[in-house]
C-alpha cells in the first residue's frame, strides 16, 4: 500500500506543474490590463508604469512565471493588485468556508445516496425503486440557485426553522479562528452554542448543493449493485445459505461502491469550482464569491490563487479516492 501511495504522489507533481502553467497562461493572455484598472482612470502613464514595476507585470512572461512558481514554493501566492492584500491571507479565510460547505454537501450525498441506491437495487422495479428513481430525476433536474431560493422561502422565511443566509450571526461572536472551519473551531473551543449556530447556518446551503451529487450517487450505486447481484460468486453465496444481510453488506455493497467512488471524487471538484451560485444565494463568504469579484475587476492574482488552490484540493481528494480504491479492491494496488 505504501508503494501504491508513493506512486500516486509522484504523479501529482507534473499535474500541479501543468495546472500552474495553464492557469498562468490563461490569466495573462486574456485581454485587459489589471494594473491600469487598479491605478484608476485618472492615473498617468508614469503611475501605471510604477505600479507595473511594483507587481512585476512589466517583465517578460517567462520571468513572471518563474517568479510566481518560486514564490509558490516559498508559500507566497502573490498579492491582489486592487487590495494589496496577500492572496494566501484571503484564501485562509475564504477557502475553509467553501471546503466546509462542500464537505457537508458531499457527506449528505454519500450518507443518503449509497443506502438509497442499495435499497433501490434490492427492490428493483418495485415501489422503493420507483420512488428512488423519481426523486433522483427531480433532484438532478433542479437548478441549485432556484432550489436555494425555495429553501430560503420555505424553511427560513415561512417556517422560521433555519437562518436565511450567512455563515454565522452578525450579532454573535464566532469561535476563535484556528482552522477556519466554524464547526471544528467551535468543537475545539468546547462551545456547544457556536457549534449549533454554525450547523444551522450550514444546513440549507449544504442541502441545496448536495441534491445533484446525491441523485448521481444513488443511480450509480443502484446500477452497480444490480450488476454485482448477478455475479456468480453472489449466487454461490446464496446457494451456500449465507445470511442475506451478510451477503449484501460484506460482499455486494463493498464491490458496488467502487464505481460510486469515481463519481464522489469528480463531484467534489465540481462542487468546489461551481459553488458560486449557492454562495451568492446564501451570501456564503467562500472562494466562489471571492473569485467572482476578482474576475469582474480583472484582478488575476486572486483568480490564479483560487484556481490553483481548488486544483490542489481536487488532486488530493482524488489521491484519497485512489487509496480507497486500493482498500476496497486489492487488485488496483498492482496497477
Amino acid at each position: 500500500m505504501l508503494r501504491f501511495i508513493l506512486r500516486r504522489l509522484v504523479l501529482l507533481v507534473p499535474v500541479l506543474v501543468g495546472l500552474s502553467l495553464l492557469v498562468f497562461a490563461i490569466s495573462h493572455l486574456l485581454p485587459g490590463d489589471p494594473v491600469a484598472l487598479a491605478a484608476g482612470p485618472q492615473a498617468t502613464r508614469e503611475e501605471i508604469a510604477a505600479l507595473a514595476r511594483e507587481f512585476g507585470t512589466d517583465r517578460s512572461l517567462p520571468v513572471q512565471y518563474w517568479s510566481y512558481a518560486s514564490g509558490l514554493l516559498r508559500g507566497e501566492w502573490g498579492r491582489s493588485v486592487l487590495t494589496r492584500r496577500p492572496v494566501w491571507e484571503d484564501l485562509r479565510i475564504y477557502l475553509p468556508a467553501t471546503l466546509e460547505l462542500v464537505v457537508a454537501a458531499m457527506a449528505m450525498a454519500v450518507l443518503l445516496g449509497i443506502p438509497a441506491g442499495l435499497l433501490s437495487a434490492i427492490y428493483v422495479n418495485r415501489w422503493p425503486d420507483y420512488l428512488s428513481r423519481l426523486a433522483s430525476l427531480g433532484a438532478i433536474s433542479m437548478p441549485r440557485f432556484f432550489l436555494g431560493l425555495l429553501l430560503q422561502i420555505g424553511f427560513a422565511m415561512e417556517l422560521g426553522w433555519l437562518p436565511l443566509d450567512g455563515r454565522y450571526p452578525l450579532i454573535e461572536e464566532p469561535p476563535r479562528f484556528v482552522t477556519g472551519f466554524l464547526t471544528i473551531d467551535a468543537m475545539l473551543a468546547l462551545n456547544g452554542q457556536a457549534l449549533m449556530l454554525a450547523l444551522l447556518h450550514l444546513c440549507l446551503p449544504a442541502f441545496a448543493m448536495s441534491l445533484s451529487p446525491l441523485a448521481t450517487i444513488t443511480r450509480m450505486m443502484r446500477a452497480a449493485t444490480i450488476e454485482v447481484l448477478q455475479q456468480d460468486y453472489v449466487l454461490t453465496e446464496r446457494a451456500l445459505g449465507l445470511p442475506r444481510r451478510l451477503i449484501l453488506f460484506k460482499y455486494v455493497a463493498r464491490n458496488a461502491m467502487s464505481s460510486s467512488l469515481t463519481v464522489i471524487g469528480l463531484y467534489f471538484g465540481w462542487l468546489l469550482g461551481g459553488s458560486v451560485l449557492v454562495e451568492t444565494v446564501f451570501d456564503w463568504p467562500g472562494v466562489g464569491l471571492y473569485a467572482t469579484k476578482a474576475i469582474v475587476t480583472q484582478d488575476f492574482m486572486p483568480v490564479m490563487g483560487v484556481t490553483l488552490a481548488i486544483g490542489v484540493v481536487f488532486v488530493l481528494v482524488n489521491l484519497l479516492i485512489d487509496i480507497l480504491y486500493g482498500l476496497l479492491n486489492p487488485k488496483v494496488r498492482l496497477q
